[in-house]
């Protein structure tokens, strides 16, 4: 059972590389055609150190992430249609299940289409500021997805227990739902934030979603464990082209979707505590981000020259794909350590 549970899940990678290899280039003659290009780069004024090393970009496109949300949106569409229609083939492949990836595809879709949404916004100067979405804004849509997934989840599947390792199960109660909001609202707004320099978000989340399809797979959630595997393989035929110099950008239809979908799964698994371990990055470049504000609300100074935190080692003068690589490392490593202690809490 494990080892065809296990072919299942390294076919369906390799597919969903492939796939989103292939969509890849439609997707970027149409970004090209239409000219979906990025066009709020901050200024020299209010942020000199972004600026200053990201003034060049303004031209690349952006919106690349639909490459990853619609290979995986359509690969469950061919195999759950092909499921009801045929039987051996299609079924085997099928990884729609309502108990494992309901929410989390929901999740992944309707945060992609708002992304998307914002996008265009952006591209076409509208919105508040005329940059699409104002940060505030993005936060009351993070967490009104949040909460419908929190309500699924405490209402209609009746969980409200949240794992400690070494500890055990806690019963949460009605602090299940708080608890589920924020993990998404900060999975979210951390992915968006860590998309900041070519192949970053992208590797991060790489390395996070592997160490969840672990998870997964070691639960027995072959389902979801197939779903994370299409999303691998997408993410890294989409950092073929997005590593430095990149060809497109993510855009928020690409980071808000995955950082929303990596929440749902991390709840689903109920590995939350360990998001820290396996979003080491994405915890870093936030906390950054609040120290800094922090900082200059109270003492009237920065603590680094630019944040999040990979402008700062923009600006100490680390080459852009020196800072990636070494986060990429450093994510990498840090998810092993996650999973160590998952491993241990779960067998020990």
């Amino acid at each position: 059972m494990e080892l065809f549970a296990a072919l299942r899940v390294l076919i369906m990678f390799a597919l969903g590389f492939v796939v989103a290899l292939l969509v890849t280039p439609l997707v970027y003659r149409a970004l090209i055609r239409w000219n979906l290009r990025k066009r709020n780069i901050r200024d020299a004024t209010t942020t000199p150190v972004f600026h200053q090393f990201h003034k060049d970009k303004s031209a690349t496109p952006t919106m690349g992430g639909i490459i990853i949300w619609a290979t995986v949106i359509g690969l469950a569409a061919v195999f759950w249609t092909g499921s009801l229609i045929f039987d051996g083939f299609a079924s085997y492949f099928n990884f729609v299940n309502r108990a494992e990836t309901y929410l989390p595809l929901a999740a992944l879709l309707l945060a992609a289409l708002v992304g998307l949404v914002d996008d265009l916004w952006g591209i076409m100067g509208r919105g508040p500021k005329g940059g699409g979405l104002t940060v505030r804004h993005k936060l009351v849509l993070y967490t009104s997805i949040a909460a419908i997934g929190a309500w699924w989840f405490y209402v209609k599947l009746g969980w409200d227990t949240l794992f400690v390792p070494f500890v055990g199960y806690i019963q949460m109660g009605i602090w299940y739902i708080p608890v589920f909001i924020f993990v998404l609202v900060a999975t979210s707004n951390a992915t968006n934030l860590t998309d900041g320099l070519d192949g970053l978000a992208a590797g991060v989340l790489f390395f996070a979603f592997g160490a969840l399809a672990v998870v997964a797979f070691v639960l027995g959630r072959y389902d979801l464990a197939v779903m994370i595997a299409v999303i691998l393989g997408a993410l890294l035929a989409f950092l073929w082209f997005n590593i430095h110099p990149a060809r497109f950008f993510m855009g928020d239809t690409g980071s808000m979707s995955l950082g929303i979908t990596l929440g749902v799964v991390a709840m689903l698994t109920n590995t939350a505590l360990l998001l820290p371990f396996f979003g080491f990055i994405l915890v870093i470049e936030t906390a950054s981000v609040i120290v800094q504000l922090i900082s200059k609300k109270v003492r009237g100074k920065k603590v680094f020259h630019s944040s999040p935190i990979h402008h700062h080692f923009e600006a100490l003068g680390w080459p852009e794909s020196q800072i990636t690589m070494r986060f990429w490392i450093i994510a990498a490593v840090v998810s092993i350590i996650g999973l160590v202690v998952f491993f241990l809490a779960r067998y020990v």
